[in-house]
């Protein structure tokens, strides 16, 4: 990648930090705005499938646009055989950074609206219905953003992905967090949008069994790449980026939610 380490560490914190923002806030302003539950869903799903959209568009030729621990990993595993993708040092920057910025976009929500600016959720998730519709997710994004990849279609990212997001909030029992970052930035809010922290364990690792479940899929439906092709992950909104051979190819991520 042609952004220094820092400079694409601080996009990812900027990216997630905006994303939890328009997860939270949205949230907010639905329950504010009206007492009827699928309206406060459907209001808190679309502003997150434009915020997201937005964000990829904007921060994909960056830092590639992941602002989710399971992407970059993803992204991690997969170009070790190329040895073009991720680095070990790539991840240690990037997964606190949206760790970091999820938390920062929770508080700033927060405070925008009013509410106490540290406040832990009292929305208890611990269900196993939930664990498996984190799974499914997870398992569901992580198939579209490397599929996107391996099939030279990474440039669809900012819609694909967000679509897919907006789509998950509907069809899984978990409103789709997918995402590790974005789970732990939501235990800070005490709103329509948060996780109480004894639910962040399961989550999580649900949405890791749902990574491995989705690279495992991307390899029983595109086959495994050849060598030169190992690296290449997606960097949404960069459609020049995913071309096969391409020696800078990005990582993904892209991450949800």
């Amino acid at each position: 990648m042609s952004a220094p380490l820092g400079r694409r560490a601080f996009a990812e914190a900027v990216g997630s930090a905006a994303l939890v923002a328009v997860v939270v806030g949205s949230g907010i302003q639905a329950t504010e705005l009206t007492r009827d539950v699928g309206v406060q869903l459907l209001a808190n799903s679309l502003a997150t499938v434009f915020g997201l959209g937005v964000l990829i568009a904007l921060l994909g030729p960056v830092s590639g646009a992941h602002f989710n621990p399971v992407v970059t990993l993803g992204a991690w595993l997969t170009g070790r055989r190329g040895g073009d993708g991720l680095t070990a040092r790539d991840v240690a920057a990037y997964v606190p950074a949206q760790i970091a910025g999820a938390i920062a976009g929770s508080l700033v929500a927060d405070a925008m609206f009013g509410r106490p600016v540290v406040q832990w959720s009292a929305h208890d998730r611990f269900a196993g219905h939930l664990w498996l519709g984190e799974v499914v997710a997870t398992a569901g994004l992580v198939l579209l953003i490397f599929g996107l990849s391996r099939t030279g279609r990474a440039h669809f990212g900012p819609v694909a992905v967000a679509s897919y997001i907006g789509a998950a909030y509907w069809f899984t029992s978990s409103t789709s967090f997918a995402n590790p970052a974005v789970t732990i930035g939501r235990a800070f809010t005490n709103t329509f949008a948060g996780i109480a922290p004894g639910s962040l364990g399961p989550f999580i690792v649900a949405q890791l069994v749902g990574a491995a479940l989705g690279l495992g899929l991307v390899t029983a439906v595109f086959g495994r790449p050849a060598p030169a092709e190992a690296g290449t992950v997606p960097r949404q909104g960069e459609p020049e980026l995913a071309a096969p051979l391409s020696p800078d190819l990005p990582h993904p991520e892209r991450h949800l939610s």
